[in-house]
């Protein structure tokens, strides 16, 4: 045997063995195993490539287009909204906003055609996480900074308020709305949060926010539910394992015929399903772990997930599960196209999705620094 396949032989028993530790120590912890690779389920979907155009004033860092892209969204005019950490990747996976100047903003707004039709948010968050678009066209976004700096600069705004923990609400031209939580403050009250990590916003305007991304301050896991004009309503789940507990809540989606709550519930490997008063459904392991979660009208389930794979490069498989969001049958699976060698990230795949009227799949990608559109490859419809 030579001495190329002897070293092949090697790398492949040591993710091997990988593999085998991180599905131990989950055990050992009491978390649900993640899912097998959906290696098996086909892809329907062609990767678009230069898409969208950005002016020549935003740059990401080394040679990307982008910095860490955390959420992106269809709004009801059919215009894609992103939410990124302004064109920056530090720190790595949780890159700032702090000092990024006003040709870094956060919010970008584009039409179908991957034009750029406006941006805003320069210094209104310190590290991006949760967005969604209303019904309305509003525009929600999380701060889950709970730092009071970051890289040696104090995390606070242009009038000294400490960034972070809070919830914003934004007409489409940038104005402020609406606050939830109280800025710069942690808490797991009735009107404070411990770093939330998603925000949506059902038909009838009540929020509900996904709050204690990991880690945090006060254990947190929980959702909060609030009234359309922001009056808390009830709270549900506790960081623990059981149906209905939390740990890691990044993402949440209420959508499909039924309108049910969906929750990425990250280091506990599952989706979770709720309807809206927080009674639990569904808890769907086969997803692998979840980073974002996206439901459309015809009640597809889109899941940006990792997978522990000893075939693949460093053990793990990534991207975008998809399946049914009634019962969680499993349809179609898009493998990320990033080298995990040249992620800055490598425990999330799309950190965002979104679908548009015409079936197109829109992915945010922070390890990547990328932000992604999908198109059918077959004439057929692809769901």
């Amino acid at each position: 045997m030579s001495l190329a396949s002897r070293l092949s032989l090697r790398l492949v028993a040591a993710a091997a063995v990988a593999a085998a530790f991180a599905v131990s120590a989950y055990a050992q912890q009491g978390i649900p195993s993640p899912a097998k690779p959906p290696t098996d389920l086909p892809n329907p979907y062609r990767l678009v490539s230069g898409w969208p155009t950005l002016p020549k004033s935003m740059v990401g860092p080394h040679g990307h287009k982008w910095g860490e892209v955390i959420r992106v969204h269809v709004a009801p005019d059919g215009n894609i909204w992103i939410f990124q950490r302004c064109f920056n990747d530090r720190p790595a996976g949780d890159a700032t906003c702090l000092n990024r100047g006003q040709a870094n903003p956060p919010i970008l707004e584009f039409n179908p055609a991957g034009k750029l039709l406006k941006s805003f948010g320069q210094g209104l968050f310190a590290h991006p996480h949760g967005f969604t678009v209303d019904r309305e066209g509003n525009l929600w976004a999380s701060d889950t900074n709970d730092e009071e700096s970051i890289l040696g600069a104090a995390a606070k705004n242009a009038g000294g308020v400490l960034m972070g923990q809070e919830v914003i609400k934004m007409s489409p031209d940038g104005m402020v709305l609406m606050m939830l939580g109280k800025e710069g403050v942690t808490g797991n009250g009735p009107d404070t949060f411990d770093r939330p990590a998603g925000v949506a916003v059902a038909s009838n305007g009540d929020i509900f926010v996904a709050d204690g991304h990991y880690p945090n301050k006060l254990g947190t896991g929980r959702i909060v539910k609030f009234s359309k004009d922001g009056k808390f309503i009830k709270t549900w789940g506790k960081v623990g394992t059981d149906p209905g507990d939390f740990d890691e809540p990044h993402d949440i989606y209420i959508g499909g015929s039924q309108e049910h709550v969906y929750v990425a519930d990250r280091r506990n490997n599952r989706i979770q399903v709720f309807d809206q008063d927080g009674n639990f459904l569904a808890a769907w392991p086969q997803f692998g772990q979840p980073s974002s979660v996206y439901v459309d009208k015809d009640d597809n389930i889109f899941v940006g997930s990792t997978f522990q794979d000893p075939k693949a490069k460093k053990g793990q498989l990534r991207g975008i599960v998809i399946g049914s969001a009634k019962d969680g049958a499993l349809k179609a699976f898009i493998p990320d196209p990033t080298d995990l060698d040249k992620m800055t990230d490598t425990g999330t795949s799309a950190s965002g999705i979104a679908e548009d009227a015409q079936g197109n799949i829109f992915a945010g990608d922070v390890g990547a620094n990328n932000l992604r559109k999908y198109v059918c490859a077959r004439k057929a419809p692809c769901l």
